[in-house]
């Protein structure tokens, strides 16, 4: 579902209770909440689809915290989250990155956005995760040629490597799952790392170094990418390399390099708010930031004992939407209704 989502042209004015900054999880949950409270909302973000790291770094990753799901891949999840927002008809301006937020009349809010957009609106939601995001990416002469091609710094799609010999590249989580998962469908898995050692979950370690032992993934350790070969983006092979400038080359049609994100908050720094550590901080009570008018949650908002988990970002929405409703509806008492009672909109 999130693939079909209808999305508003750039350019123009628009007018709206509560404009939204990231389509991810948390920002899909606050269009429900205030849908619930009768606020309509604009939802704005950088990528060109909903759903945030969950759709654009790990869509068939299974998550197991989630209520009520004992298994969710990330991908479903987040067409769920759509589904649920859906009746409440949000305004999805995507592909579009959040430059200024500037002052306008009567307390509202002016956000611009790179594309030549203006959300007029009374509060301003900030859902950003960690900002804008993208793959620290290694050192190698040529690498542009072959990205998007054989060179990904990400998986949408296990199918898209059936039977392709694969180098994965990093010794984290990510590198750790993806070897795991692609040996599935892979014609053949290479894992390059540095040191025999990984960071990732445990379980998830002993598990890759058992498929190394059955002979299922090659672990290339200790060794670092050295250079790329191939024509036209079309890897034919991976050069690595020791520390001591021992060379092989490994037959391969893709590499998967993972080497973390590089997160920056980009033009939210700029705006005059309360920022810890790369955060904005709030009053963990309303998610207020210390700007009137303009509240933070999920992974961006920071407040003494917070965890960084997808379903305290949903209660934070919650509260969050329950403090702006009085500044939308100024003097209107809010009688709390549960969900059970009064329904949603086609049910």
């Amino acid at each position: 579902m999130s693939s079909q989502l209808e999305t508003i042209a750039p350019g123009g004015v628009h007018r709206t209770d509560v404009c939204i900054i990231g389509a991810g999880p948390v920002g899909l949950f606050a269009i429900f909440e205030c849908g619930m409270l009768k606020l309509d909302c604009h939802v704005v973000d950088a990528l060109d689809m909903v759903g945030g790291q969950c759709t654009a770094l790990y869509p068939e990753k299974p998550i197991y915290d989630i209520p009520g799901y004992p298994q969710v891949e990330a991908a479903t999840l987040i067409d769920r989250l759509a589904e649920q927002a859906a009746p409440f008809k949000p305004n999805y301006h995507l592909g579009q990155q959040v430059t200024t937020l500037t002052p306008g009349q009567d307390g509202r809010w002016l956000v611009g956005t790179d594309k030549g957009t203006t959300i007029d609106c009374r509060a301003v939601l900030v859902a950003a995760g960690c900002g804008a995001f993208g793959p620290n990416k290694p050192p190698l002469d040529g690498l542009g040629e072959y990205e998007g091609k054989s060179v990904h710094y990400l998986v949408r799609r296990r199918q898209d490597f059936a039977g392709k010999r694969v180098v994965i590249a990093g010794g984290g989580d990510s590198a750790v799952d993806w070897a795991i998962s692609l040996s599935e469908v892979a014609g053949r898995v290479m894992v390059v790392h540095r040191r025999a050692k990984f960071r990732a979950a445990p379980e998830s370690a002993a598990r890759l170094d058992q498929l190394a032992k059955d002979g299922v993934i090659d672990m290339v350790v200790p060794y670092q990418l050295a250079g790329l070969e191939g024509e036209n983006g079309r890897l034919s092979g991976v050069k690595v390399a020791t520390l001591e400038g021992e060379e092989k080359t490994l037959p391969a049609d893709a590499l998967l390099a993972f080497f973390g994100l590089a997160m920056d908050l980009g033009p939210i720094a700029s705006w005059g708010l309360n920022v810890e550590h790369h955060h904005v901080a709030v009053n963990p009570a309303t998610m207020a930031t210390n700007v009137p008018g303009v509240y933070a949650i999920g992974d961006i908002a920071t407040y003494p004992g917070k965890v960084k988990l997808i379903l305290c970002g949903f209660a934070e929405a919650a509260m969050a939407v329950h403090a702006i409703h009085p500044l939308v509806h100024p003097g209107e008492a809010l009688h709390f209704e549960y969900s059970t009672s009064r329904g949603v909109p086609g049910s």
